[in-house]
């Protein structure tokens, strides 16, 4: 991953009449990063990639994609990106390889460079058996990588994903992550994603988090998990977990332990260095343990929540 930028935005921001859907947002996305940009619905995800890809024009700042300024430069702009909207936008009655000859075409590739770039799409997401075949015989997740495909054509410098596996079921929405990790991992494509499934967000070089049109949390999946999401609990099964016990757990861990059905949970800054300390003390009672790891579900929940103080 290169520190030189390609997606830059500078106090970025978008009103429709008296709504703020974006208030004023500052990006810097380096080439071959995995950005993340995370919010509930509404949060103004959409917006921003709409400004960031010429689609609609800001209401205030500015922003570049690889040098070039989305409102002054849009032509250049759009041959550096590529894009995958929420739904497909392919032709249904063509076949996957004319949608992506006739792609080819509006972005200017030659006749030979263009078949040769399409050989390598169709392989990479493993739609050569079925590249004669018309789009509206296809699944939902096949068309997806259709989209993909399309999207990665011309060898953008950045491929904005809005949403992309949205309506997929686990399976495709499965397989559409195995296909983007490849291209951030395998093809080192800079890739930008709006998402408003937490899991998602895990394989991000860097997430941020936007919620009414502002940013209110941003660093590394790890770095927000550690800051945000809050303590790891330790769930131990145990016969008898009498008074005298819990308030020895309490005081070695610094943390009340809550009674569960079959022992307790106890909250911890870390299991590792906590649980050597800790299974002496319950000896053969325990029947087994489990450690929980604050998760980016609870950093979307404590960063969205009103009233809580996020970084």
């Amino acid at each position: 991953m290169s520190a030189e930028p390609v997606v830059q935005a500078f106090g970025l921001g978008k009103d429709y009449g008296k709504l703020r859907a974006v208030e004023a947002v500052d990006i810097t996305v380096n080439h071959g990063e995995f950005f993340g940009f995370l919010g509930p619905n509404g949060a103004g995800k959409t917006t921003m990639i709409h400004m960031l890809t010429t689609l609609v024009g800001p209401t205030r700042g500015r922003a570049e994609i690889a040098g070039h300024d989305v409102v002054a430069e849009p032509l250049e702009v759009r041959k550096h990106i590529g894009l995958v909207f929420q739904e497909t936008t392919l032709d249904g009655e063509l076949s996957a390889e004319e949608n992506l000859q006739l792609a080819g075409k509006l972005y200017g590739l030659g006749r030979a460079e263009l078949r040769e770039r399409i050989a390598e799409v169709l392989e990479l997401f493993e739609l050569t058996d079925r590249r004669h075949d018309s789009v509206r015989t296809f699944s939902g997740g096949m068309r997806r990588q259709v989209d993909l495909a399309r999207g990665i054509l011309h060898r953008p410098a950045v491929l904005f994903l809005d949403e992309p596996t949205l309506g997929l079921d686990p399976v495709n929405r499965g397989r559409v992550w195995g296909f983007l990790e490849r291209l951030a991992s395998e093809e080192g494509m800079t890739l930008f994603l709006t998402t408003h499934y937490l899991e998602e967000a895990e394989p991000c070089d860097r997430v941020m988090i936007v919620d009414r049109g502002q940013v209110i949390a941003q660093g590394t999946p790890a770095e927000l998990k550690r800051d945000l999401g809050g303590r790891e609990s330790i769930e131990l099964v145990m016969s008898d977990p009498d008074p005298r016990l819990l308030a020895d757990i309490a005081r070695r861990t610094g943390s009340e332990p809550r009674r569960t059905s079959s022992g307790v949970i106890v909250a911890v800054d870390s299991a590792e260095e906590i649980l050597p300390m800790l299974l002496p003390l319950i000896g053969d009672r325990l029947e087994s343990l489990s450690v929980r790891k604050p998760t980016l579900d609870d950093v979307f929940v404590a960063a969205t929540t009103p009233g809580t103080v996020a970084a």
